[in-house]
Parts: structure tokens; C-alpha cells; sequence
């Protein structure tokens, strides 16, 4: 195999390990990272042998990510107020054509349920990754991690079982949920209390991630009257020189604030019956740094 073919086998497999990665990491550095030791592997590999480079490839990078998990668990356990998974910009574009594959490919790397995932152990994260997203038989996932096909059904059962259990229920149509970005940042902007109340469930929740390094709650905040009047007391504070855009993040429409040119915070929301069941604020500059450009 030529160096070009080398490169271009593993370019063109580059998008579902990267969705491989993400979903087992919730972080964009650390599935990159992944992803190019991967192909330092393939690089180096004897691919006499290979027979199905997608499959090994998918396998090389699950072991990789599920060693790189254990480390990143270690270092969530000392991270300041909630943690929510990075931003991550996604564009299945022609790759999947089918509208069901992309439902389902978006309610995976969603930020509701990558949350739930965090109390999965990696290897059940592998297998619900790899088993639910991908569409692997349990057979090929038992290759893939060396384990027996009985193990692996036992251990996908309990991961959806947690998954299913723990998933906050949302709706999925991405014109209700831009619609309503819309006029939540309308409201949000010109103070409009009662505007934000009637858009916001009662039970609404408010998760901020600043990983200690902007201003973000550390608590998650609860009830549809005390998230109206924070995010009206946080709009009154203002961002200096303030630009929106809107972007696809992990299957949703979402609201990048811009201070200047610098990414200032993310917010995305998850809606029930028409009403604003979550509101996601992600303001750690480390996890907003791929959106820069």
C-alpha cells in the first residue's frame, strides 16, 4: 500500500473516528489527540493482514479512547462546578443521507445524554457507543474489545438500561428548537422577564460549565423563576463588543456568544411540549477554543 493510499484510507474513515472519539471523551482535544494516535498505529501497522481497515481502524481508536477515558475521569473528579461535554460542531452533510441514521447519530453525541454517559464505565461506553451510534453487531464489538459476545450484550443491556433511565426526554425538531434559540435570545437581550417566563417548563433547569475559569454558576440553578431572572441579570452585566451566531452543536442548533472575535459562551436548549425543559451554558475558554475560527 502507497503512502497516499495510507493517507487516504485513513482520511476517508477520519469522520466516524472522530465520532468514535468524541462520544467516548466529550472533549474535541482529547478526541483528536486519539484520533492522530490512531494513525500513528495505522501508519505504523502491518496492513497485510487487514482485511477491513474501517473495522480495524474503529477498533484502534475505542481501545485508545477507552485508556485516554480513565485519565480524563481522574481529572473530572477535581473539576470546579458542573462539567458538560465541549461544543462540538456537527455536520453529517451527504456522509448520511438517511433521516432516521441522523436522528439517531444526533441524539448521541446530544449534551443530555454524553451528560448521562459520564456514569458509564468506558468499557459499557464503548459498547453503548459502538452498539447504539454505529450500529456494530455485538459480535464485531466483542473482536474489537476482546471480550466474549455474551459480555458484551450484558454490558450494552445495562448501558442502555442507565441511558434510558437517566436521559432527560426532549423534543427533537431542530425549526421548534431554533425558533425558540430565537426568541430566547430576544428576551434574554432586551430583559424581558415575563417573555422568558412563558417560554421556560417550571421545572426548568440551568446548567452552567465555567470549569472555574469565567463566571458561571456552580450549582445547577432550578425553577423557571429563578433561571428567568439570572439570565436577565446576566444580559444586564452585558459582553463587551457582543456578536451572535448561530451553529449546529452536537445535533442541535445552538447560540455562540462572541466578545469581539473571541468565543465568550455557548448556550443551547432542550425543549419539551414547547417549552424550554434545559438551558446548557458553556463558558470554560478550554472548551470553546475549536469554535474560534
Amino acid at each position: 500500500m502507497s503512502t497516499d493510499t495510507v493517507t487516504d484510507v485513513f482520511e476517508e474513515h477520519r469522520p466516524v473516528l472522530v465520532g468514535v472519539a468524541y462520544r467516548m471523551l466529550g472533549r474535541v482535544a482529547d478526541a483528536e489527540d486519539v484520533v492522530q494516535e490512531a494513525w500513528l498505529r495505522w501508519s505504523g501497522a502491518d496492513r497485510s493482514e487487514v482485511r477491513e481497515p474501517r473495522g480495524y481502524l474503529v477498533r484502534v481508536t475505542t481501545r485508545l479512547a477507552i485508556d485516554r477515558l480513565r485519565q480524563v475521569k481522574a481529572r473530572n473528579e477535581a473539576y470546579v462546578g458542573p462539567w458538560l461535554p465541549e461544543p462540538y460542531v456537527t455536520d453529517f452533510g451527504d456522509m448520511v443521507p438517511d433521516t432516521a441514521e441522523r436522528a439517531v447519530l444526533a441524539d448521541s453525541v446530544s449534551l443530555a445524554v454524553l451528560v448521562v454517559m459520564e456514569s458509564l464505565s468506558p468499557l459499557e461506553r464503548a459498547v453503548f457507543v459502538l452498539r447504539e451510534a454505529f450500529g456494530y453487531p455485538y459480535a464485531e464489538i466483542a473482536t474489537m474489545l476482546d471480550k466474549g459476545e455474551a459480555a458484551v450484550r450484558q454490558l450494552s443491556g445495562r448501558a442502555r438500561k442507565h441511558v434510558e433511565e437517566r436521559r432527560p426526554r426532549y423534543d427533537v425538531d431542530p425549526v421548534q428548537r431554533r425558533d425558540l434559540t430565537e426568541r430566547f435570545l430576544a428576551a434574554a437581550a432586551e430583559g424581558d422577564l415575563q417573555g422568558l417566563m412563558s417560554m421556560l417548563a417550571p421545572d426548568v433547569r440551568l446548567v452552567g460549565d465555567s470549569g472555574g475559569k469565567s463566571k458561571a454558576p456552580l450549582r445547577v440553578i432550578e425553577t423557571a423563576d429563578k433561571v428567568g431572572r439570572f439570565l436577565v441579570g446576566a444580559a444586564r452585566k452585558g459582553v463587551p463588543d457582543l456578536s451572535f451566531r448561530f451553529l449546529e452543536l452536537n445535533g442541535g442548533p445552538a447560540l455562540l456568544l462572541l466578545s469581539g472575535d473571541k468565543p465568550d459562551s455557548v448556550f443551547q436548549l432542550d425543549v419539551v411540549d414547547g417549552r424550554i425543559q434545559s438551558v446548557y451554558v458553556v463558558r470554560n475558554p478550554d472548551k470553546l477554543q475549536s469554535l474560534a475560527a
